[in-house]
């Protein structure tokens, strides 16, 4: 290998670690963290949560046209908390789990509204459904982490969520509230 390769490669390797060693270093602790989801059953409200997820996460408010989120939530985690409900929920009718194993989200941009608040864009993918949707979200830094809370709303049957019977939203309303509130590590001071 020449000498100048060398310093070629080695100039390519500075460059990365100048430009993103924040970045690289941002990780989601999901025991500090949860994903649930709030619908409403004969107009009662039924909260659950997933309890296997990830995310990779790029942030920084410094340069939002770069910054990137994506979250894989294994949708065969979900529990209402009730054995046999819970042993509904990986059934084609609702998650349809062997097909689908995973619901997925990517941003496509993130906005600042100021004071910590953001807006995510992205698309959600549910069941072979792919929707655009956008996350408001408040970030809160203490200490070496940063808590993102924020909630918003899906329509389940666009995600093919609850078929046939379960279609009818006089059982199980169509908008269902998705609540995230996430502890990540690395995230540049705001």
């Amino acid at each position: 290998m020449s000498w100048s390769r060398n310093i070629g490669v080695l100039l390519v390797g500075l460059g990365a670690l100048v430009a993103g060693p924040a970045l690289a270093q941002q990780k989601l602790l999901p025991e500090q963290s949860e994903i649930a989801f709030v619908s409403r059953q004969m107009g009662v409200p039924v909260e659950g949560k997933f309890k296997k997820f990830d995310a990779h996460v790029a942030f920084d408010p410094a340069r939002l046209g770069s910054s990137r989120v994506t979250f894989t939530v294994d949708t065969g985690s979900a529990t209402l908390g009730v054995r046999e409900t819970d042993a509904e929920l990986p059934k084609p009718v609702w998650f349809n789990v062997p097909k689908f194993p995973q619901a997925t989200f990517e941003s496509s941009a993130i906005k600042t509204l100021g004071g910590g608040k953001y807006e995510v864009a992205g698309k959600l993918s549910i069941k072979g459904a792919t929707q655009d949707v956008v996350v408001p979200v408040t970030l809160t830094q203490g200490g070496a982490h940063t808590l993102a809370t924020g909630s918003f709303v899906i329509k389940r049957l666009a995600f093919k969520i609850g078929e046939n019977e379960w279609a009818d939203t006089s059982m199980v309303a169509d908008d269902v509230q998705v609540k995230l509130k996430l502890t990540l590590s690395g995230v540049p001071k705001l």
